[in-house]
């Protein structure tokens, strides 16, 4: 089964024999800046989590949001109203991606109305894409039946992301498809800066979560990178690279013995991990992706 913003990124194993593995520190390497390992020498299996390498769905972004235990901020999202600026083939596809996100934000605190009204955005965004008007009336029909209902919201986002992706595959659009798994990225990558990153008492499990990003970045540049035959493609591969460099400029070091990867979930199982982030490289970050998001949500 496809699923929007997971793709199968088999060569994304070569990372793991650099960043992934705990190496043995030499003089020349930076030391750590934070950790999320606990003061312990035992391995704690309840402190055991999953590191997504390959590209999020909007409902997995929701679950990261859940874990950080973030209050609930509908000024940061970009307005359904907005959809109506979104005229061309790219700025919808980006668009939809954005709006796939916000609409899982907001369905982790359970406000209802609101997720519909997104619902019918993402929707609206879709014909944009030329999907048939048929295409996800069967969602449409049952998003007002379920408004009380998350589970069911939650299947019907991730029913519609899955019409989206399997549309634009069957229409030789991957580029498209790709455009929309940016908008996905960059928008998770903007709440998660602007909503739980405090430059000035950074959490590490939150410096974590953004460090960590450095991989679906990797998975993303390598699927964009396909399609250059579209010049939007490589206009916002472009910038992404050019992102890349901050992310680039840090490792992640994991305790021998501590890492398993799961291909087939796309997940790097650990109990916590070690960074030579700064603070200041991660405001470089939250400040280039606000600005990249702006661009993509305004006309």
């Amino acid at each position: 089964m496809n699923r929007f913003f997971i793709l199968v990124f088999s060569f994304l194993l070569t990372f793991t024999g650099t960043s992934c593995n705990k190496k043995n520190k030499s003089p020349l390497m930076q030391e750590p800046v934070f950790s999320t390992y606990m003061p312990t020498s035992a391995v704690d299996t309840n402190s055991i989590k999953e590191i997504y390498y390959g590209l999020m769905t909007p409902v997995e972004v929701c679950n990261i949001f859940e874990r950080l235990d973030l209050s609930f901020n509908d000024t940061i999202l970009n307005p359904p109203d907005n959809a109506d600026l979104y005229m061309s083939s790219y700025k919808a596809a980006m668009n939809l991606g954005i709006y796939g996100v916000d609409m899982g934000y907001m369905k982790l605190f359970g406000v209802n109305r609101q997720t519909v009204s997104y619902f019918m955005t993402i929707s609206k965004l879709s014909n944009r894409l030329n999907l048939p008007e048929d295409y996800l009336a069967d969602a449409i029909r049952s998003i007002d039946r379920s408004i009380n209902s998350a589970d069911t919201i939650t299947e019907l986002m991730t029913h519609t992301y899955q019409k989206i992706d399997e549309y634009l595959r069957l229409e030789k659009s991957e580029g498209t498809l790709g455009l929309m798994m940016m908008g996905g990225w960059i928008e998770s990558m903007y709440l998660s800066t602007q909503l739980a990153f405090d430059p000035a008492n950074p959490d590490p499990q939150v410096v974590e979560k953004i460090a960590e990003q450095k991989y679906s970045l990797l998975s993303l540049l390598t699927y964009m990178k396909n399609y250059y035959d579209d010049p939007m493609v490589v206009f916002y591969t472009k910038k992404l690279k050019y992102l890349d460099r901050w992310f680039n400029s840090f490792d992640i070091y994991y305790k021998k013995g501590d890492v398993t990867i799961d291909t087939k979930k796309k997940v790097i199982i650990t109990t916590g991990s070690e960074m030579t982030v700064t603070v200041e490289t991660l405001k470089q970050i939250r400040d280039y992706i606000a600005k990249l998001r702006n661009e993509i949500i305004m006309v």
